[in-house]
């Protein structure tokens, strides 16, 4: 009660000194004041301070694969235009999620990509510098990592530092993720650096059942894919060796690559690429998925060259430009004839 009798009488003395002219035109000025004072403070809540904003997303869509919203598919366009000028335009759908993950596209810095050239977080104001700066970055990031998704996603967050400190232990792993976060947060000072489930909070907007691409270890092939890849993306860089069938070596050929990975799962791919050719089956190139088997023929007719599709078009495999790698399946069909996906069963 005595709340509200305070309420009525601030209320009633308002009143008294609105009768006042002069009194009306300052309150009209503190009205003005007052509304872009509120519109200020509604952005400042809805943009949000970095923590505020991570702390938010980070509640959303950990239950399982989410859809990308309209407010980040509305940047479609654009992230189209920098993906094809910085050589990434595979990758379209992935730099959407990743929107999605960074900002949900309710931020000017769509990408939160400002940091990546120097600059405090939300820097930038300009969404599609924003975009134009992060793909950029992504690109980068991509080809240090020899075109690892996942270990190119990690670095995006964690800066492209984490690249070299990844591959020199075997590549990109959750462990590897937290090693390098407790190590930069201990040299920084800070209680946390990064997000360490960042790769998979990403894909969770990517694997939304819209023909995803990416293996994130639920494929219905009937080995582990994560787990075969994550063997084959250890010897990333290694040299070709004709032969090769063991890391021993020094480096793989292609069904020496393959015959190696699939082995320490118990599956046996023993053999050449013809052979390897002869135990799978066909798939119609619609139907492929992380996983099956894509065959050339390079220095001889018939199957002679054979790599495991990864998704986004890419394959791993080893050859004698590049040792053991990524390539892109479209690039090889210029090259030497195609003799289609397989499937081991």
């Amino acid at each position: 009660m005595q709340g509200v009798l305070k309420k009525s009488a601030k209320a009633a003395c308002t009143v008294a000194v609105l009768k006042n002219p002069l009194t009306w035109i300052i309150a009209g000025i503190l009205f003005i004041l007052t509304s872009i004072f509120g519109i200020a403070l509604f952005i400042s809540i809805s943009l949000g301070g970095q923590d505020q904003f991570e702390a938010e997303m980070s509640t959303k869509g950990t239950g399982g694969t989410a859809q990308l919203t309209s407010e980040v598919l509305r940047y479609e366009p654009l992230v189209q235009k920098y993906a094809i000028e910085y050589g990434v335009g595979d990758y379209v759908r992935l730099i959407l999620a990743i929107i999605q993950q960074e900002s949900a596209g309710r931020h000017l810095d769509v990408m939160q990509s400002s940091e990546s050239i120097g600059l405090p977080p939300g820097a930038i104001t300009d969404p599609e510098y924003s975009i134009q700066v992060g793909v950029k970055y992504f690109s980068e990031v991509m080809k240090q990592a020899k075109g690892d998704i996942y270990l190119a996603l990690q670095a995006y967050n964690f800066g492209n530092g984490f690249v070299e400190y990844a591959l020199e232990r075997g590549g990109y792993s959750k462990e590897v993720a937290i090693q390098f976060s407790h190590m930069m947060a201990d040299k920084m000072g800070w209680s946390r650096y990064g997000d360490v489930d960042y790769t998979k909070n990403v894909l969770r907007y990517y694997n939304d059942g819209n023909n995803s691409v990416v293996d994130t270890g639920y494929s219905t092939q009937i080995f582990n894919v994560k787990e075969v890849h994550n063997i084959m993306k250890k010897f990333l860089g290694l040299p070709y060796v004709w032969g090769g069938r063991t890391p021993a070596l020094g480096g793989f050929d292609c069904s020496g690559l393959l015959e190696y990975a699939f082995a320490q799962v118990g599956i046996d791919m023993y053999g050449t690429a013809q052979s390897q050719y002869n135990k799978t089956v066909p798939i119609p190139e619609d139907q492929i998925k992380p996983g099956d088997l894509v065959f050339f023929s390079t220095y001889k007719s018939g199957p002679s060259h054979v790599g495991m599709y990864v998704g986004e078009g890419k394959f791993i495999n080893a050859n004698s430009s590049n040792g053991t790698s990524y390539s892109s399946v479209e690039e090889w069909k210029d090259f030497y004839p195609f003799l289609g996906f397989r499937r081991i069963q």
